[in-house]
Order: C-alpha cells, then structure tokens, then sequence
C-alpha cells in the first residue's frame, strides 16, 4: 500500500475508530459472545462497555498459530475497515528453541553469533505467526541486585551498542533499503527507553536519578544503534528519570527519542505504564494519564483502559491533540504496513499450516543454540588445570542443577523444560554411566525462602526428602570420586523481572553442600547457574574451578558437558564485573578517576578512595575470561604516534597461542583520554578482535583509532572530540593490560 492510500485509510477512520488502533490487549476479549466479553475482560480491565473490541489495534502474547489465524479471520470479518491485528509478543532470547540469556550471549563477544540467534528466534516467530517482538532490551546495567541484569547486554556502552545492532538486523534483517520487513522476519522492539537498568539500590521499578551527562554518554548510546539499524518500535520504561516517569517523558521521547535520535516508528508503553503515571503522582487522573502520554508521544497503550476511555475526551475540541492522535494512529499503520499486513493478514501462516512446514527447534536451530551456548560460557576458576577432564575420570555429578531441565530464564515464555538438555544429559554424551554418579546433595533454595517469590514458588520442585539424606548421599558419592562436578546456582525465578535481590550468594542449602564437600579433600569443578553476576568470594576459595553456565537455554547441559571434556576451549568473556561483596556495588570497570584514587603505591593510607574493609577491585573484572590453553601479545607497530582530524592511529600486535589446545582469544582495547573539560573514565572499551588460533599458530592482528573513538559528551552535551593525550591499553580483559602506549590528538586547527 502506497502512503497516499495509507493517508486515506487513516482519515476515513472515526475518532473511536483511530483510537481503537492505539490500543493493545490480549486474545481473551475476542473470546465468546459479546455479553462474556463485556462481563469478563472488558470489566476486569475497566473498559467501557461501550468499547468496540473489533477497533483494537494490536494483541499481545497469542503466539499459536491456529488461534492467530481464528482471531484475524473473525476480526476482519466484523471490522469496518478491514484494518488487520497485530500480534506482539515476548519473545526475548528464542521462541522454542531457546538461547542463553542476553547476558550470557554479550559474554561469547560474538556478534555474528548473537545476530544469527535473534534470526532463529524470528524465523520461529514468523512461523508461528508472531509480528512483533520485545526485543533487544540494551539497559545498562551496573548493579547486578537488579533482577534484569539475565536480559541486559552487561554494563559496556560498546558491547550494548553492538548488541543492539546484532539483534535488530536478526529480527528484521538486512534490507535497511526498504521499510518492509522480509518474510521470515518480524519487527524489533527495542527497550526500555530510557536508563531503565540503573534504578536506585538495584530495585525493580525504582526511580533512576542521573545526570544528563551520564544519560547520554553510557545509557543512550545503546538504544541509538538500535533505532540506526531499523528498528520498529521503541518501549517506553517503567522507571522515573530525574523525576518524571519515562511513559510520560515528553523531553525525553520527543525531543531526543523523536527528534535527535530519529526514530520515526512506533512507541509502545510498557505493560499498564499509562496507568501507572497516576501511581507515580505524575497524573492526577485517567484523563490526565492519557493527556500526558499522548503528549509525550506515545502511540500504543498496552494493557490499560487509558486511552481507549479518556482520549476522546482528551482531544475533543483540541486541535493540537487531534494533530498527535493522527500522528500516532499513521504510525501504527505504516508498521502494518511495513509487515505486509493489507496485502496479506495472515503474513503466510496459512499456508505454513496447511503445509505443516516448520523450522522450530530443527537440527539447524539446535546447532546454532549450542555453538552459542558454548561460546557464553566463562571460565572463571582453573587451578591448576584441574579442566579439562579425561573421559576415564570417575565423576561424582551432583547439586540442585544435576539433572534440572529448568534452565532457560524466567523469559523463555514458550520454551519447554522437556526439550532441554540437561547436565547429566550432556555428560553421558562424553563418559560411561559407570564413570559418573549424580545425586541432588541439596534443595534449590530454603523452603521457607519460597513465599518471596510469590506465584512462582509454586513452579519448584516439592521438596520431600530430608535435607541431611540429600548430604548424606552426596558425601557417599563424592567419596567414591575422583572429581566432584558441582552444578550450584539461583532458581531461575529468583532473576528476571521482579527479582531484585539483596543478598547475592548462592541459597543457603547449597552453600552448606558446598562447604561439606570442600572438607573432603577431593577435587571440585563449580558449575554457576543465575542470571546475574553472584558474590562468589568464599565459594572461589573452596574450589578448584568455576565454570559460569548463566542459563544457558535448550542445548546448555552439551555446551558444558562439551567445555568440562575439552571439545570445546572455553573463550567467553564477563560482559559485566563479579563484586566482591554487595558493599562494593555499584562496580564497573570504566568508573572515573577521582581526585584522590587508591593508588598502591600509598598503601593504606586513609584519606584515598578506597573501604577500609575491602579492596576496590571486583572478584572477577569486566572482560575477564579465562581459557585451557595460553596466549602472548607483542606490539609490532604504532603508526602515527600524533593523530590529526581525518586520520587514523593504525595498530598491528602479534597473538601467539603458546599453549596446547586450540582456541580463541578476545583482545580488546581500551583508551584513556588523559586530560579533558569533562573527568574521563579511567578507561573505556573501544574495540575488539575476537580471532581463533590453533596451537602454536601466530597472528597478526590490526586496530586503527580514528576521531570518532575520541569523542564524549561535553559540559554543554555536545558530542565532540578534544585534542590531547590519549592512553592505549590493549589485553585480555580490562585489568590485564598486556601492551600499552600512548599518542597525541591535534586537530588540523590547532597548534602545537
């Protein structure tokens, strides 16, 4: 449909009808007759029974096939102006074939990977008749209290941006030539706009509060890249930000989201964040909910009865709101649109159905999970090579996640437990049942710890076995070992949204299990399940290695099994830092200097930045990772050691892997801008190479610095560059510099 017809289409809409395109809500309404309808969801919601349900414009999570097709077909039937449905859903990290979480995944620093995960998730979506997807969430994050750390790209602005950039073009594709969206492929939502990852003490809908500065250096950078890749719509955050709520943010998503950032498609409120702007005391009223939402730019009112009560009245008489509601109702349109959707309801689904075609968990699929999978695992502890294991040793498997199917994130809304290969599972494909014993050893988590999660408590395992029978088994077990792999972590419901925590050790049971076993003398292989970096600091002490697993989606128990037996090097990275202790968060690598830092050459002295009941540095720092083999970086070269505009600082070092497995290693370089108008951080990741090396195989590996990694917001919130010194720190991970050195930025218009 070409955009004067789309014109027509929208202005031969009433006003009812305009608004009804704005509003989103689950396939229930369509259900039955119409008095169950006005008696069930419509009530229950706070609809007007006036309302004609046969106006919405979107529903939200119906991701079967059949009933898509049952909805679409009955809704066109009855709708005047035969404006089809479109079906959103949370699809976040796969549809049935489920990958790691997003965390997990910016820790493979593989983006071609990550890309190729978001296509699988889109093909399945589309099969299955999905159009729209909430998909990628770029929140930084650098408290891992927070419960959403599990779907957040870590706490880097490169490695977010990337992020953004890879899921998007998965989702959507390619095609940034055309505002259609291919088959095979549906639209990207990105979220939650804007700073949704930094809420005050770590806890889950909380008020952010941050400079404008901090906003737009660390924060914005993620959700652009993903607007500059293409993405459809942008979803509105649950939070404050400084003080007035995001869903009613008109500086926010007018003035940067609309106009400096150039998005031009559809905004989504979050789940009932319309309605919420009345609990935050920003509106004092439905009617004054919908005013300032609209006001604020916001198209689509998910799951409230705002828009759809008060918005007539809002606009009656208004021409200046009359000119938004159009303006928000031509968006919504232009995305149905952009999916085929006039030319072809049911974008294929019929004739997938009747074909009985599907691509959903195939071999294809399944292969492309485990390599990911496989490259998201960290290793993290490997003392003296204990890692990795012969396949004659004598394994003792036990812990909570021996066996546990439930390893797919609290978001995997349509993946299957019963599809899940799990770590007992994945061990059996490398060692003989007579080489391997498992036993639980311990419950998930204290039953009385349970009521805090609320409806979810219910989805555990009853635990109906004696907690000192469990020890009792296991200690047996190991003592007939030779190794005792330890598959320990979080329930799956104690991340996710609304799963803020405080206390980020591993369950009490389980650390108790630990703590018996490290008595034994035996060795001890730690294998981490959470959704979010845990304090391990006592736990690291009572092993011998620690694997981090995340949770690590349907093929996760043979990606471990694959990197405990050594098919495959562990090469993942940590996209986000490990504290020490709670007391140290908020932790990150790229923190600013300070006047007076904790240099060690001051030893103890007081009056530094520093606690004086801990070190400041994390546990484990952010791209830290380590691998069974060894690497060894030299600088060949630096040219030029003075940079002017327009030109490029060129990099050529040498990586040796002097080790005896293959493998690959992730050199990352960071800068240091040494003196600015503005405190810089004390460094910040701006490239890196992820290459492969077999054993003893050598390669040369280019950097080149230009202008635009100099850049930073100034005191005025100009992105500019400044001339000056800069520091370069290549390495491993953002503590374990192997190479450095340093050049000079001068401008063409300025003089030595």
């Amino acid at each position: 449909m070409d955009n004067k017809t789309l014109l027509d289409k929208l202005n031969s809409l009433s006003i009812e009808e305009k608004i009804g395109q704005l509003i989103q809500l689950t396939g229930d309404f369509f259900e039955g007759d119409m008095d169950t309808v006005v008696t069930g969801p419509l009530k229950k919601l706070g609809l007007s029974s006036s309302y004609n349900v046969y106006n919405t414009g979107s529903i939200l999570n119906i991701t079967n096939p059949e009933k898509i097709i049952r909805l679409q077909t009955d809704y066109l039937e009855k709708s005047v102006h035969k404006i089809p449905l479109l079906f959103m859903a949370d699809i976040i990290y796969g549809y049935r074939t489920i990958f790691p979480i997003p965390i997990a995944q910016a820790c493979s620093w593989n983006y071609e990977g990550i890309e190729h995960a978001a296509s699988v998730a889109a093909r399945e979506c589309y099969e299955e008749g999905v159009h729209v997807t909430f998909s990628p969430m770029v929140d930084i994050v650098r408290d891992p209290r927070w419960g959403r750390v599990m779907e957040s790209p870590g706490e880097d602005t490169l490695l977010a941006k990337k992020y953004a950039q890879s899921v998007v073009l998965g989702i959507q594709g390619r095609n940034l030539e055309s505002t259609a969206v291919p088959a095979n492929k549906i639209a990207a939502c990105v979220k939650h706009f804007a700073a949704y990852g930094a809420p005050v003490a770590g806890r889950e809908y909380n008020a952010v509060d941050m400079s404008e500065h901090a906003l737009r250096e660390y924060y914005l950078p993620g959700y652009q890249a993903a607007i500059e890749a293409g993405a459809k719509l942008v979803m509105t955050a649950f939070n404050t930000l400084n003080g007035i709520p995001a869903t009613g943010n008109e500086w926010l998503n007018r003035d940067v989201l609309r106009q400096e950032m150039n998005f031009d498609g559809v905004l989504i409120s979050d789940y009932a964040a319309i309605e919420e702007l009345i609990m935050h005391g920003y509106a004092e009223d439905e009617a004054s909910a919908a005013r300032l939402a609209l006001l604020a730019g916001v198209d689509v009112d998910m799951k409230t009865a705002i828009y759809a009560n008060q918005l007539k009245n809002v606009i009656s008489g208004n021409d200046h709101m009359l000119e938004l509601l159009n303006e928000a109702v031509y968006r919504v349109l232009k995305l149905k649109n952009d999916l085929g959707l006039f030319e072809d309801p049911f974008r294929g689904l019929q004739e997938i159905v009747k074909l009985s075609t599907s691509s959903i968990l195939s071999d294809e699929h399944k292969k492309a999970a485990l390599s990911l999978a496989e490259e998201s695992v960290v290793l993290l502890k490997n003392e003296n090579v204990l890692l990795p294991l012969s396949k004659d040793t004598k394994v003792a498997l036990m812990g909570p996640y021996a066996e546990e199917n439930s390893t797919l994130g609290m978001w995997a809304i349509k993946g299957e437990e019963t599809d899940t290969v799990n770590l007992k599972t994945g061990l059996l494909k490398h060692v003989d049942s007579a080489h391997l014993t498992v036993c639980r050893g311990a419950y998930m988590m204290p039953v009385h710890a349970r009521e805090n999660l609320g409806k979810y408590a219910d989805k555990l395992a009853a635990e109906t076995i004696d907690e000192e029978v469990l020890l009792q088994q296991a200690i047996q077990n190991a003592n007939e070992a030779d190794v005792i792999v330890l598959a320990l972590g979080e329930s799956i419901y104690q991340s996710g949204e609304g799963g803020s925590r405080t206390n980020l050790t591993l369950p009490e049971p389980q650390l108790k299990l630990l703590h018996e076993l490290s008595l034994l003398g035996k060795k001890i292989v730690l294998i981490v399940y959470s959704g979010r970096p845990l304090i391990l600091t006592d736990v690291a002490e009572k092993v011998d290695a620690i694997v981090q697993a995340w949770y690590p989606g349907t093929m996760g128990g043979e990606a471990l099994a694959n990197v405990l037996y050594g098919e495959v090097n562990p090469s993942g990275k940590l996209a986000m830092t490990f504290p020490r202790s709670v007391g140290q968060i908020p932790v990150y690598y790229n923190e600013l200097n300070t006047g007076r830092p904790n240099l060690k050459e001051n030893g103890s002295y007081r009056f530094a930045s520093r606690y004086i009941d801990e070190v400041n540095e994390p546990l484990y720092p952010f791209g830290y990772g380590k691998s069974f083999t060894s690497f060894e970086y030299s600088l060949l070269a630096v040219s030029p050691k003075k940079m002017k505009t327009n030109e490029s600082v060129d990099i050529r070092i040498s990586v040796s892997n002097t080790g005896t497995y293959d493998g690959k290693e992730t050199i990352q370089l960071y800068i240091r801008d040494k003196f600015a108008s503005v405190a810089r951080p004390v460094k910040e990741l701006k490239d890196f190479k992820k290459v492969f090396l077999q054993s003893g195989e050598t390669k040369i590996v280019e950097f080149s610095i230009d202008e635009d990694m100099l850049k930073f917001h100034g005191r005025g919130m100009e992105y500019k560059s400044e001339p000056g010194e800069f520091e370069v720190y290549i390495g491993s991970s953002s503590q374990e510099i192997l190479l450095s050195f340093s050049f000079i930025f001068l401008p063409e218009d300025k003089h030595e």
